[in-house]
């Protein structure tokens, strides 16, 4: 009981981070035994605590510039004032720097599904960012860290030494398309520091140290702790090695087996004590929640005999880690691959050979490059192929999202334990798997300005799962293109508009159409030899899909809604000009997007009151005009906008958004914005 009540207390402190009202967790323990009270009191204390004396090294100095120096170790300046994390492309080699700079605050999500710099750097404990401007007197990494990486890698191929730095060292910047084909497979926690590297050092250690009897233990500890120390402290490395050296301390005091529910909850207090801001880490959530699923689940499953009982182990092992992982894998990536078990079946007993030649590897260098080598190729083989099985895709989940998957699984988990009976299980499960197919009585049309940097994108979203895609930026949009559109759970869109041949504006859309069914694509009078016209009618007519050129006067009907073009007419002479301008009619609600069209497009348009404006080029001095905003009375200004050297949006046009008293809001400012019809 003692071990729950630490690990309850530590839980409930760290929370403060999210929330105050993590106390009322509290009232919990008045249920507990007095001695456990007390500790799980104090633990709560402790934790919090040590979160009011976190201090923010760089408060009051953001956004001035600085000079520093120091060691950069993957893309993290260890200076005398504090860890930073440095904004390089591309990154730097690690070494010893003196850089130049100007402080920054990590960035938020600018998109649903987008990489949130904050929230990853809180959950390292790192505050502020040192965007690199000048990096100068480098020195290449000298010492035992420098001299172990040298001997993995020597002797092995880019990707071969790419994946023993991975494993072993915990260095996954030059994986590249690696990483990304271990997600595709389902075995991207296997690249991460953990219970794997963990066990096979300590079991080595304790094997080869068998002769100094229990004290082994102890010096495996030591041992691991510098290990730890070499590697840095990731967050699922950290509760690995807490929960090792828990165990071999109990060894070593001949306690015997320990209970893996009550090491893991000391763990949990140890951990957050120590480092109560990693709770913001997905990689602290996702490896507590995998132990707490094997220790919740594997205890109480049968047994089989043989070669079937490998099997089964194996298979159980898996899907035991995801029980609880399945949610937010879900909804931070955004997709499962169906072959998950089959790929832990089969690539996990290689990394389990690969894992320890890498250590002999970092002492023995050029005698095991060969096999390391072989091994590393047939693993990156494996997984290249597995990595183009079927995936489960699957947007942002809501709260109550997670709700109901937590339901839908305590009835199983009690069932388990013989609390309730299978078919009650089975009735409650299967209620709250019903619920969640229930459309939301309260679903909207909602209209998305993504972040695309400098260029637009913008989601038409209807209710029936009706998905329209206007303009998509430049190329190297595509990718942040994407995950926006997987975290919104589009599985395919309805309608594609590219309203002109504008790099900013289609560039991204044929990657996005071979990515995604695309059934209809609007675009206006074809453009022989420009390249961004050309690579989007190729790739629609890779992809089978239906083009249709439309001009002024054209109108579609889409389930409900109606989109009437104003433009083109068909003899203008500039690319702006010939701008795809529409109005879209929803229930009575209006919006009008009008590409980069100049205000002398503007003019020829018939005004009529909208409630939202997508506005023209960017926020440019030659669209937006007068015209335009006394004809159609916008209500609110959406501008799709990034980082330019042409001053968009212009003060020209933001003063004349300014006068006709409309709501402005800004990608560059605000990231994606969403507004509900």
């Amino acid at each position: 009981m003692i071990p729950y009540a630490l690990g309850l207390g530590a839980l409930l402190g760290a929370l403060t981070q999210f929330t105050p009202w993590a106390f009322v967790g509290l009232l919990v323990g008045l249920r507990l035994p007095q001695a456990a009270r007390w500790l799980g009191l104090l633990a709560y204390a402790l934790v919090l605590l040590h979160i009011g004396l976190l201090k923010d090294p760089w408060a009051g100095q953001i956004g001035q510039w600085v000079r520093l120096e120091g060691p950069v170790r993957q893309g993290f300046l260890h200076s005398p004032g504090g860890k930073l994390y440095l904004e390089h492309f591309p990154q730097l080699p690690d070494g010893h720097y003196r850089l130049e700079g100007r402080l920054q605050r990590p960035k938020p999500q600018r998109n649903p599904g987008g990489f949130d710099q904050a929230g990853w750097l809180r959950g390292l404990g790192v505050s502020t960012v040192l965007q690199v401007q000048k990096a100068s007197d480098y020195r290449p990494p000298q010492g035992l860290r420098a001299w172990l990486e040298a001997q993995l890698v020597a002797g092995l191929s880019p990707a071969a030494a790419a994946l023993n730095k991975a494993i072993t060292l915990g260095q996954q910047h030059d994986l590249g398309e690696t990483y990304g084909a271990f997600q595709q497979a389902g075995l991207a926690h296997a690249l991460a520091l953990s219970g794997l590297n963990v066990a096979i050092l300590a079991g080595f250690w304790v094997l080869v140290l068998y002769k100094l009897g229990r004290w082994r233990y102890l010096v495996a500890l030591g041992l691991m702790l510098l290990y730890l120390l070499l590697v840095g402290p990731q967050p699922s490395l950290v509760r690995a090695v807490i929960m090792a050296g828990l165990v071999l301390v109990g060894l070593f005091l001949g306690k015997g087996k320990v209970g893996l529910l009550a090491v893991l909850a000391l763990t949990l207090f140890v951990h957050l004590l120590l480092w109560p801001q990693t709770l913001f880490s997905l990689s602290f959530q996702l490896s507590y929640l995998a132990v707490l699923g094997m220790a919740t689940v594997l205890p109480k499953l049968p047994k089989l005999s043989g070669w079937k009982n490998w099997l089964w182990a194996s298979l159980s092992i898996t899907v035991a880690a995801q029980v609880l992982l399945l949610p937010l894998l879900l909804h931070f990536f955004h997709r499962i691959p169906l072959l998950s078990p089959v790929s832990n079946l089969l690539v996990l007993p290689l990394l389990n050979l690969l894992v320890p030649l890498g250590f002999l590897k970092l002492l023995l260098g050029n005698l095991l490059s060969w096999p390391v080598e072989l091994l590393s190729q047939a693993i990156l083989g494996l997984v290249g192929w597995l990595a183009q099985g079927p995936q489960l895709h699957w947007g942002q989940i809501s709260r109550i999202g997670f709700g109901l998957y937590f339901l839908g699984i305590l009835p199983l988990l009690l069932a388990l334990y013989r609390r309730i009976s299978w078919q009650r299980a089975a009735l409650l499960t299967s209620t709250a798997i019903l619920a969640s197919l229930l459309p939301l009585p309260f679903q909207r049309a909602e209209l998305w300005q993504l972040d695309v940097g400098q260029g637009d994108a913008s989601l038409i979203r209807l209710p029936g799962k009706v998905e329209i895609l206007v303009d998509g930026g430049r190329g190297w949009a595509a990718t942040r293109l994407e995950g926006a559109l997987g975290a919104l759970g589009v599985d395919d869109l309805d309608v594609m508009i590219a309203t002109h041949a504008d790099a900013d504006h289609i560039q991204a859309l044929p990657e996005v159409m071979r990515k995604l069914p695309v059934h209809l694509l609007l675009t206006g009078p074809p453009k022989p030899g420009d390249p961004q016209d050309e690579a989007l009618r190729q790739a629609a007519l890779e992809r089978g899909v239906q083009v249709v050129q439309v001009r002024a006067g054209s109108v579609l009907e889409v389930k409900g809604a109606r989109l009437r073009f104003l433009n083109p007419y068909g003899d203008e002479t500039t690319d702006n000009e010939r701008s795809l301008v529409f109005v879209l009619e929803y229930q009575g609600h209006k919006a009008l997007f009008t590409g980069d069209a100049p205000t002398s497009a503007e003019v020829r348009w018939q005004g009529e009151p909208v409630d939202l404006l997508k506005v023209g080029h960017h926020g440019s001095s030659s669209s937006t005009g007068d015209a335009l905003l006394e004809g159609f009375q916008p209500k609110i200004a959406l501008i799709g906008v990034g980082g330019n050297t042409y001053g968009h949006p212009t003060a020209a046009a933001l003063e004349r958004l300014d006068q006709h008293q409309i709501e402005i809001h800004r990608t560059d400012l605000e990231g994606a914005l969403r507004v509900e019809f």
